[in-house]
């Protein structure tokens, strides 16, 4: 069972994994372009309801999984494959999650979902759990909450201080983070599911 001490490399870590999912830099352009159609993009609520959802998910993720009969390790592993593609359609710009919500209110469709909390970073959540304590993982979610709203209401400047070379490198840096860091989980988690069958 994962520790729920608080723990600074634990914290650095799952901040690094869900930054690079949920990849806030990489929307910039794409709420830069919802923004100059007119769409109004709220910031805050933004940010409260992605983490609200988050924490949904986190506390509600295991019961669901219990439901099915599936335990953690076995969920991280497929959630590693999840996250394996994620980083491959990061680095070779292979679109395969794509925007097909509902038309509504542009902060919750697309940006909450499924651009924050989609498939991914959900998985990646649920993930995390079998390898950090959770009050790590709720911290280094804050943090990214913090970042998406400082992101979403600064974007102008964001996009300015960057510049579109600069998001490019961003993306593509945290895609091959993210592809080690699926590796990682594979490895970790196939390990501890062997042992349990052995």
């Amino acid at each position: 069972m994962p520790s729920l001490n608080f723990n600074f490399q634990e914290i650095a870590s799952a901040f690094i994994v869900l930054f690079a999912v949920i990849d806030i830099t990489g929307l910039v352009p794409i709420i830069i372009s919802l923004k100059e159609k007119g769409n109004d993009i709220n910031a805050g609520k933004a940010a409260f309801y992605s983490l609200a959802t988050f924490i949904a998910f986190l506390f509600m993720g295991n019961v669901i999984l219990q439901l099915f009969h599936v335990d953690i390790s076995s969920f991280a592993i497929a959630g590693s494959l999840v996250i394996f593609v994620m980083a491959i359609e990061m680095i070779f710009g292979v679109e395969i999650f794509k925007m097909d919500g509902p038309a509504g209110s542009t902060t919750l469709v697309p940006i909450v979902f499924p651009l924050i909390a989609g498939a991914g970073s959900f998985t990646t959540l649920l993930s995390l759990r079998a390898l950090y304590g959770l009050a790590n993982i709720l911290i280094a979610l804050v943090l990214n909450i913090i970042i998406i709203y400082i992101v979403i209401r600064n974007v102008h400047i964001l996009e300015k201080l960057l510049g579109k070379s600069g998001v490019y490198v961003l993306r593509k840096f945290f895609g091959i983070i993210l592809l080690a860091i699926s590796v990682r989980m594979f490895i970790d988690n196939l390990a501890k599911l062997l042992a349990t069958l052995s």
